[in-house]
Protein backbone atom coordinates (compact mmCIF):
# COMPACT_ATOMS: atom_id res chain seq x y z
CA UNK A 1 0.00 0.00 0.00
CA UNK A 2 1.00 3.62 -0.64
CA UNK A 3 0.06 7.24 -0.80
CA UNK A 4 0.14 7.54 -4.83
CA UNK A 5 -2.50 4.25 -5.15
CA UNK A 6 -4.83 5.84 -3.01
CA UNK A 7 -4.52 9.30 -4.22
CA UNK A 8 -4.72 7.42 -7.92
CA UNK A 9 -7.53 5.21 -6.44
CA UNK A 10 -9.86 8.14 -4.43
CA UNK A 11 -9.39 9.78 -7.82
CA UNK A 12 -10.69 7.42 -10.42
CA UNK A 13 -13.78 7.21 -8.08
CA UNK A 14 -13.28 4.42 -6.39
CA UNK A 15 -14.26 3.94 -2.53
CA UNK A 16 -11.36 3.01 0.14
CA UNK A 17 -11.38 0.80 2.59
CA UNK A 18 -10.92 1.06 6.54
CA UNK A 19 -7.53 -0.25 6.27
CA UNK A 20 -6.60 2.56 3.36
CA UNK A 21 -8.23 5.24 5.54
CA UNK A 22 -6.26 4.58 8.08
CA UNK A 23 -2.97 3.92 6.12
CA UNK A 24 -4.05 7.26 5.02
CA UNK A 25 -4.79 9.18 8.56
CA UNK A 26 -2.40 7.94 11.02
CA UNK A 27 0.45 8.97 8.54
CA UNK A 28 -0.12 12.00 7.77
CA UNK A 29 -0.82 12.81 11.80
CA UNK A 30 2.48 10.98 12.51
CA UNK A 31 4.16 13.49 10.04
CA UNK A 32 4.63 10.33 7.80
CA UNK A 33 2.82 12.08 4.46
CA UNK A 34 3.71 15.33 2.66
CA UNK A 35 1.37 18.07 2.83
CA UNK A 36 1.21 18.17 -1.08
CA UNK A 37 0.13 14.36 -0.98
CA UNK A 38 -2.61 14.89 1.43
CA UNK A 39 -3.64 17.92 -0.64
CA UNK A 40 -4.28 16.15 -3.69
CA UNK A 41 -5.89 12.90 -2.04
CA UNK A 42 -8.22 16.29 -0.03
CA UNK A 43 -8.94 17.51 -3.99
CA UNK A 44 -9.98 13.76 -4.91
CA UNK A 45 -12.46 13.81 -2.18
CA UNK A 46 -13.64 16.74 -2.79
CA UNK A 47 -14.33 15.81 -6.74
CA UNK A 48 -15.01 12.11 -6.33
CA UNK A 49 -17.02 12.13 -2.45
CA UNK A 50 -17.28 9.59 -0.41
CA UNK A 51 -20.17 7.79 0.12
CA UNK A 52 -22.00 6.89 3.86
CA UNK A 53 -19.65 3.77 4.49
CA UNK A 54 -16.00 5.58 3.50
CA UNK A 55 -17.50 8.99 5.74
CA UNK A 56 -18.09 6.56 8.78
CA UNK A 57 -15.30 5.03 9.01
CA UNK A 58 -12.98 8.35 8.24
CA UNK A 59 -14.84 10.65 11.14
CA UNK A 60 -13.95 7.41 13.47
CA UNK A 61 -10.56 6.82 12.48
CA UNK A 62 -10.17 10.66 13.18
CA UNK A 63 -11.91 10.83 16.08
CA UNK A 64 -9.17 7.69 17.18
CA UNK A 65 -6.04 9.92 15.85
CA UNK A 66 -6.07 11.39 19.53
CA UNK A 67 -7.20 10.83 23.04
CA UNK A 68 -10.74 10.03 23.33
CA UNK A 69 -12.32 10.99 26.27
CA UNK A 70 -13.90 8.45 28.96
CA UNK A 71 -17.10 9.23 30.37
CA UNK A 72 -18.11 5.90 31.96
CA UNK A 73 -17.56 7.38 35.21
CA UNK A 74 -19.65 10.65 34.64
CA UNK A 75 -23.65 10.17 36.50
CA UNK A 76 -26.58 10.34 34.10
CA UNK A 77 -26.29 10.17 30.64
CA UNK A 78 -23.59 12.27 28.28
CA UNK A 79 -24.97 14.21 25.71
CA UNK A 80 -23.49 16.73 23.29
CA UNK A 81 -24.69 19.45 20.71
CA UNK A 82 -23.33 21.00 18.05
CA UNK A 83 -24.28 24.16 16.10
CA UNK A 84 -23.14 25.04 12.24
CA UNK A 85 -22.77 28.44 13.31
CA UNK A 86 -25.20 31.32 13.34
CA UNK A 87 -25.12 35.14 14.29
CA UNK A 88 -26.53 35.55 17.79
CA UNK A 89 -26.47 32.13 18.21
CA UNK A 90 -26.34 31.54 21.99
CA UNK A 91 -28.14 28.48 21.92
CA UNK A 92 -24.96 26.91 23.86
CA UNK A 93 -24.60 29.01 27.06
CA UNK A 94 -28.12 28.53 27.75
CA UNK A 95 -29.26 25.16 26.76
CA UNK A 96 -25.78 23.63 28.02
CA UNK A 97 -27.42 24.54 31.96
CA UNK A 98 -30.65 23.63 30.74
CA UNK A 99 -30.09 20.26 30.05
CA UNK A 100 -27.89 19.79 33.35
CA UNK A 101 -30.64 20.88 35.11
CA UNK A 102 -33.04 18.29 33.50
CA UNK A 103 -30.25 15.91 35.07
CA UNK A 104 -28.19 15.30 31.90
CA UNK A 105 -24.34 15.23 31.54
CA UNK A 106 -22.75 17.34 29.59
CA UNK A 107 -18.88 17.14 28.56
CA UNK A 108 -18.95 20.58 25.86
CA UNK A 109 -15.87 21.25 24.13
CA UNK A 110 -16.34 24.55 21.97
CA UNK A 111 -14.28 26.75 19.26
CA UNK A 112 -13.88 30.63 19.06
CA UNK A 113 -15.45 32.67 16.32
CA UNK A 114 -13.66 33.05 12.76
CA UNK A 115 -15.59 35.21 10.19
CA UNK A 116 -19.00 36.55 11.06
CA UNK A 117 -20.26 33.54 13.58
CA UNK A 118 -19.99 33.96 17.01
CA UNK A 119 -17.74 31.36 19.47
CA UNK A 120 -18.83 29.97 22.76
CA UNK A 121 -15.50 30.36 24.00
CA UNK A 122 -15.09 33.99 23.43
CA UNK A 123 -18.64 34.84 24.92
CA UNK A 124 -17.54 32.56 28.39
CA UNK A 125 -14.34 34.68 28.31
CA UNK A 126 -16.15 37.78 28.38
CA UNK A 127 -17.24 36.70 32.00
CA UNK A 128 -14.18 37.79 34.19
CA UNK A 129 -12.53 35.16 35.58
CA UNK A 130 -14.02 32.25 33.50
CA UNK A 131 -11.59 29.94 32.81
CA UNK A 132 -12.52 27.79 29.45
CA UNK A 133 -8.41 26.56 29.41
CA UNK A 134 -9.53 23.31 31.51
CA UNK A 135 -7.13 20.46 31.35
CA UNK A 136 -8.34 17.07 30.60
CA UNK A 137 -8.51 16.27 34.30
CA UNK A 138 -10.00 19.02 35.47
CA UNK A 139 -12.46 18.94 32.63
CA UNK A 140 -13.39 14.95 33.47
CA UNK A 141 -13.15 15.46 37.17
CA UNK A 142 -15.66 18.68 36.89
CA UNK A 143 -17.93 16.52 35.04
CA UNK A 144 -17.98 13.47 37.32
CA UNK A 145 -18.71 15.44 40.22
CA UNK A 146 -21.34 18.27 38.79
CA UNK A 147 -22.40 16.56 35.98
CA UNK A 148 -21.11 19.79 33.41
CA UNK A 149 -18.22 21.75 32.09
CA UNK A 150 -17.49 23.68 29.09
CA UNK A 151 -14.35 24.33 27.79
CA UNK A 152 -11.83 24.60 24.73
CA UNK A 153 -10.65 22.20 22.71
CA UNK A 154 -7.19 20.40 23.95
CA UNK A 155 -4.60 19.90 21.14
CA UNK A 156 -4.21 16.57 21.96
CA UNK A 157 -8.06 15.47 20.64
CA UNK A 158 -8.57 15.30 17.50
CA UNK A 159 -5.43 16.06 15.72
CA UNK A 160 -6.23 14.44 12.66
CA UNK A 161 -8.72 17.60 12.31
CA UNK A 162 -6.86 20.39 12.63
CA UNK A 163 -4.40 19.24 10.70
CA UNK A 164 -6.66 18.38 7.51
CA UNK A 165 -8.63 21.58 8.49
CA UNK A 166 -5.62 23.72 8.14
CA UNK A 167 -4.97 22.05 4.80
CA UNK A 168 -8.19 22.57 3.67
CA UNK A 169 -8.92 25.69 4.00
CA UNK A 170 -5.33 27.06 2.12
CA UNK A 171 -6.42 23.87 -0.85
CA UNK A 172 -10.52 25.45 -1.60
CA UNK A 173 -11.48 21.73 -0.59
CA UNK A 174 -13.66 23.14 2.91
CA UNK A 175 -16.99 22.85 1.44
CA UNK A 176 -16.73 18.89 1.05
CA UNK A 177 -19.90 16.96 2.62
CA UNK A 178 -17.82 14.23 3.76
CA UNK A 179 -14.91 16.26 4.93
CA UNK A 180 -17.20 18.86 6.53
CA UNK A 181 -19.25 15.49 8.27
CA UNK A 182 -16.18 13.67 9.52
CA UNK A 183 -14.55 17.63 10.66
CA UNK A 184 -17.52 17.82 12.88
CA UNK A 185 -18.43 14.10 14.11
CA UNK A 186 -15.03 13.15 15.00
CA UNK A 187 -15.24 15.84 17.60
CA UNK A 188 -18.51 14.42 18.97
CA UNK A 189 -17.25 10.98 18.60
CA UNK A 190 -13.85 11.75 20.68
CA UNK A 191 -15.72 14.10 23.45
CA UNK A 192 -17.64 10.82 24.31
CA UNK A 193 -21.66 11.56 24.17
CA UNK A 194 -24.11 9.12 23.46
CA UNK A 195 -26.95 11.51 22.64
CA UNK A 196 -25.84 14.23 20.52
CA UNK A 197 -28.10 17.12 18.38
CA UNK A 198 -27.08 19.17 15.97
CA UNK A 199 -28.51 22.81 14.85
CA UNK A 200 -27.81 22.92 11.15
CA UNK A 201 -28.40 26.54 10.13
CA UNK A 202 -29.37 27.77 6.66
CA UNK A 203 -29.64 31.35 5.25
CA UNK A 204 -27.95 34.43 4.31
CA UNK A 205 -26.11 34.14 8.05
CA UNK A 206 -25.63 30.80 7.72
CA UNK A 207 -22.23 28.54 6.65
CA UNK A 208 -24.52 27.00 4.26
CA UNK A 209 -27.05 29.31 3.06
CA UNK A 210 -29.18 27.10 0.30
CA UNK A 211 -31.80 24.90 2.32
CA UNK A 212 -31.11 21.40 0.49
CA UNK A 213 -27.43 22.15 1.19
CA UNK A 214 -28.28 22.30 5.07
CA UNK A 215 -30.65 19.55 4.49
CA UNK A 216 -28.22 16.98 3.09
CA UNK A 217 -25.84 18.03 5.91
CA UNK A 218 -28.31 17.16 8.09
CA UNK A 219 -29.37 14.00 6.85
CA UNK A 220 -25.46 12.94 6.18
CA UNK A 221 -24.53 14.01 10.10
CA UNK A 222 -27.32 11.86 11.80
CA UNK A 223 -26.76 9.00 8.80
CA UNK A 224 -22.98 9.09 10.31
CA UNK A 225 -23.66 9.52 13.99
CA UNK A 226 -26.17 6.42 13.82
CA UNK A 227 -23.29 4.52 12.17
CA UNK A 228 -21.06 4.89 15.07
CA UNK A 229 -23.83 3.77 17.87
CA UNK A 230 -24.67 7.42 19.04
CA UNK A 231 -28.30 8.71 19.53
CA UNK A 232 -28.53 11.45 17.07
CA UNK A 233 -30.80 13.91 15.18
CA UNK A 234 -30.81 17.39 13.62
CA UNK A 235 -32.87 20.28 13.25
CA UNK A 236 -32.84 22.73 10.34
CA UNK A 237 -33.11 26.04 11.75
CA UNK A 238 -33.60 29.50 10.02
CA UNK A 239 -30.36 32.24 9.87
CA UNK A 240 -31.82 34.52 7.66
CA UNK A 241 -31.82 37.22 10.76
CA UNK A 242 -30.30 36.72 14.22
CA UNK A 243 -31.40 34.61 16.61
CA UNK A 244 -32.08 36.88 19.45
CA UNK A 245 -31.59 40.41 20.22
CA UNK A 246 -27.75 40.35 20.74
CA UNK A 247 -25.00 40.02 18.46
CA UNK A 248 -21.34 40.30 20.40
CA UNK A 249 -19.97 38.08 23.56
CA UNK A 250 -20.80 40.02 27.09
CA UNK A 251 -24.12 41.38 25.26
CA UNK A 252 -25.11 37.66 24.26
CA UNK A 253 -23.88 36.46 28.08
CA UNK A 254 -26.37 39.22 29.14
CA UNK A 255 -28.96 37.91 27.06
CA UNK A 256 -28.19 34.60 28.26
CA UNK A 257 -28.89 35.04 31.25
CA UNK A 258 -32.41 36.34 30.92
CA UNK A 259 -33.41 33.64 28.66
CA UNK A 260 -32.02 31.54 31.98
CA UNK A 261 -34.18 33.44 34.15
CA UNK A 262 -37.34 33.33 31.50
CA UNK A 263 -37.29 36.58 30.21
CA UNK A 264 -35.24 36.01 27.27
CA UNK A 265 -36.04 36.68 23.40
CA UNK A 266 -38.61 34.01 22.72
CA UNK A 267 -36.77 32.31 19.50
CA UNK A 268 -33.72 31.74 21.69
CA UNK A 269 -36.27 30.20 24.70
CA UNK A 270 -37.95 28.03 22.07
CA UNK A 271 -35.14 26.77 19.81
CA UNK A 272 -32.92 25.86 23.02
CA UNK A 273 -35.95 24.04 24.32
CA UNK A 274 -36.61 22.21 21.11
CA UNK A 275 -32.84 21.04 20.65
CA UNK A 276 -32.64 19.96 23.91
CA UNK A 277 -35.83 18.04 23.54
CA UNK A 278 -34.16 15.73 21.48
CA UNK A 279 -31.92 15.00 23.85
CA UNK A 280 -34.10 14.64 26.88
CA UNK A 281 -36.04 11.82 24.82
CA UNK A 282 -32.27 10.34 23.44
CA UNK A 283 -31.58 10.01 27.60
CA UNK A 284 -35.31 8.24 28.23
CA UNK A 285 -36.42 10.99 29.94
CA UNK A 286 -39.64 12.22 28.09
CA UNK A 287 -42.49 9.82 26.35
CA UNK A 288 -43.16 12.66 23.83
CA UNK A 289 -41.62 16.39 22.49
CA UNK A 290 -44.24 18.36 23.83
CA UNK A 291 -43.36 16.85 27.55
CA UNK A 292 -39.47 17.26 26.82
CA UNK A 293 -40.21 20.71 25.52
CA UNK A 294 -42.94 21.65 28.27
CA UNK A 295 -40.28 20.39 31.05
CA UNK A 296 -37.52 22.27 29.54
CA UNK A 297 -39.65 25.53 29.07
CA UNK A 298 -40.42 25.06 33.15
CA UNK A 299 -36.74 24.77 34.27
CA UNK A 300 -36.08 28.22 32.84
CA UNK A 301 -39.26 29.75 34.24
CA UNK A 302 -38.51 27.90 37.85
CA UNK A 303 -34.61 29.45 37.84
CA UNK A 304 -33.74 25.95 37.86
CA UNK A 305 -31.13 26.49 34.81
CA UNK A 306 -30.10 29.29 35.46
CA UNK A 307 -29.11 27.98 39.20
CA UNK A 308 -27.09 25.39 37.39
CA UNK A 309 -25.38 28.57 35.07
CA UNK A 310 -24.36 30.05 37.80
CA UNK A 311 -22.87 26.67 39.26
CA UNK A 312 -20.82 26.68 36.03
CA UNK A 313 -19.38 29.74 36.35
CA UNK A 314 -17.84 29.09 39.71
CA UNK A 315 -16.95 25.63 39.12
CA UNK A 316 -14.85 27.31 36.49
CA UNK A 317 -13.44 30.26 38.31
CA UNK A 318 -15.90 32.76 37.06
CA UNK A 319 -17.71 35.60 39.07
CA UNK A 320 -21.34 34.57 39.42
CA UNK A 321 -22.27 37.54 40.78
CA UNK A 322 -22.79 38.79 37.33
CA UNK A 323 -25.98 36.41 37.07
CA UNK A 324 -27.23 38.65 39.45
CA UNK A 325 -25.65 41.88 38.14
CA UNK A 326 -25.00 41.60 34.75
CA UNK A 327 -23.65 44.89 34.97
CA UNK A 328 -20.44 43.34 36.13
CA UNK A 329 -19.76 42.27 32.63
CA UNK A 330 -18.17 44.44 30.35
CA UNK A 331 -19.81 47.22 28.34
CA UNK A 332 -19.26 49.05 25.72
CA UNK A 333 -17.88 53.27 26.02
CA UNK A 334 -20.87 54.43 23.37
CA UNK A 335 -23.49 53.27 22.23
CA UNK A 336 -24.51 54.61 18.46
CA UNK A 337 -28.69 54.24 17.66
CA UNK A 338 -29.52 52.99 13.66
CA UNK A 339 -32.78 54.41 13.00
CA UNK A 340 -35.38 53.89 10.01
CA UNK A 341 -35.54 56.31 7.43
CA UNK A 342 -39.03 55.48 6.30
CA UNK A 343 -42.16 54.00 7.97
CA UNK A 344 -43.32 50.29 7.68
CA UNK A 345 -42.70 46.47 8.02
CA UNK A 346 -39.67 44.39 8.09
CA UNK A 347 -39.29 42.76 5.64
CA UNK A 348 -35.88 41.29 5.58
CA UNK A 349 -32.86 41.29 8.18
CA UNK A 350 -29.79 39.94 6.32
CA UNK A 351 -28.16 38.07 9.26
CA UNK A 352 -24.39 37.80 7.27
CA UNK A 353 -24.87 42.00 7.07
CA UNK A 354 -24.80 41.59 11.06
CA UNK A 355 -22.56 39.49 11.74
CA UNK A 356 -20.12 41.50 9.56
CA UNK A 357 -20.85 44.84 10.94
CA UNK A 358 -20.09 43.15 14.44
CA UNK A 359 -16.90 41.41 13.50
CA UNK A 360 -16.02 45.49 12.23
CA UNK A 361 -17.08 46.60 15.93
CA UNK A 362 -14.12 44.44 17.32
CA UNK A 363 -16.77 41.21 18.47
CA UNK A 364 -15.33 38.95 15.86
CA UNK A 365 -12.20 37.51 14.15
CA UNK A 366 -11.49 37.70 10.14
CA UNK A 367 -8.00 36.13 11.01
CA UNK A 368 -7.15 33.98 13.94
CA UNK A 369 -4.75 36.31 14.80
CA UNK A 370 -7.61 39.24 15.51
CA UNK A 371 -8.38 40.07 19.55
CA UNK A 372 -11.48 40.06 20.20
CA UNK A 373 -13.35 43.01 22.58
CA UNK A 374 -15.63 41.30 24.51
CA UNK A 375 -18.00 44.84 25.33
CA UNK A 376 -18.72 45.44 21.46
CA UNK A 377 -21.21 44.46 19.51
CA UNK A 378 -24.92 45.04 17.99
CA UNK A 379 -28.62 45.31 19.98
CA UNK A 380 -31.39 44.40 17.55
CA UNK A 381 -34.33 46.38 18.35
CA UNK A 382 -36.42 45.38 15.33
CA UNK A 383 -37.08 42.20 13.38
CA UNK A 384 -39.20 40.88 10.44
CA UNK A 385 -42.73 41.71 10.95
CA UNK A 386 -42.18 44.22 13.28
CA UNK A 387 -43.64 47.94 11.68
CA UNK A 388 -41.66 51.00 12.55
CA UNK A 389 -41.97 54.48 12.34
CA UNK A 390 -39.92 56.80 10.53
CA UNK A 391 -37.13 57.79 13.39
CA UNK A 392 -37.69 54.76 15.46
CA UNK A 393 -34.83 52.74 16.52
CA UNK A 394 -33.89 49.47 14.20
CA UNK A 395 -30.60 48.85 16.27
CA UNK A 396 -27.96 50.05 18.66
CA UNK A 397 -24.28 49.32 18.20
CA UNK A 398 -21.95 49.26 21.34
CA UNK A 399 -18.70 50.80 20.05
CA UNK A 400 -15.57 51.34 21.52
CA UNK A 401 -13.11 52.32 18.57
CA UNK A 402 -14.78 53.77 16.11
CA UNK A 403 -12.25 53.13 13.66
CA UNK A 404 -14.82 50.79 11.78
CA UNK A 405 -17.82 52.83 12.52
CA UNK A 406 -19.11 54.25 9.50
CA UNK A 407 -18.72 51.17 7.62
CA UNK A 408 -20.46 49.08 10.75
CA UNK A 409 -23.22 51.51 10.49
CA UNK A 410 -23.76 51.11 6.71
CA UNK A 411 -23.80 47.56 6.76
CA UNK A 412 -26.80 47.44 9.48
CA UNK A 413 -28.99 50.08 7.46
CA UNK A 414 -28.27 47.89 4.30
CA UNK A 415 -29.75 44.34 5.99
CA UNK A 416 -32.86 46.00 6.76
CA UNK A 417 -35.25 46.16 4.64
CA UNK A 418 -38.60 47.53 4.56
CA UNK A 419 -41.87 47.27 3.11
CA UNK A 420 -44.99 48.49 2.73
CA UNK A 421 -47.21 45.60 3.85
CA UNK A 422 -47.18 43.13 6.42
CA UNK A 423 -44.68 40.21 6.05
CA UNK A 424 -44.84 36.72 6.91
CA UNK A 425 -42.40 35.93 9.61
CA UNK A 426 -40.48 32.66 8.52
CA UNK A 427 -40.85 29.38 10.63
CA UNK A 428 -37.66 28.91 12.98
CA UNK A 429 -37.59 25.47 12.70
CA UNK A 430 -37.56 24.30 9.30
CA UNK A 431 -36.91 20.53 9.14
CA UNK A 432 -36.19 17.77 11.84
CA UNK A 433 -34.04 14.55 10.68
CA UNK A 434 -34.16 11.65 13.20
CA UNK A 435 -31.82 8.13 13.00
CA UNK A 436 -35.19 6.63 12.13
Amino acid sequence: MNTVDLIRKKRNGDPLTREEIEYIIRRYVAGEIPDYQIAAWLMAVYFRSMNDEETAILTDVMAHSGVMLDLAGAPGFPVDKHSTGGVGDTTTLVLIPLLAAAGLTVAKLSGRSLGHTGGTIDKLESIPGFRTDLSREEFLGQVERFGVALADHTEDMVPADRLLYELRDVTCTVDSLPLIVASIMSKKIAGGAKGIVIDVKTGEGAFLRELEDSRKLARTLVSIGSQLGRKISALITRMSEPLGSMVGNALEVREAIDTLRGKGPEDLADLCCELGAELVIAAGEAQSRQAAIARLHSLLSGGEALDKFQELVRLQGGDPKVVDDPQRLPSAAKTFPIRAAQAGVIAKLNALDIGRAASLLGAGRFVKEDRIDPAVGIQILAKIGDSVSVGEELAVLHVNEQQHLDEARGLVLSAYVIGSELAEVPPLIIDRITGN
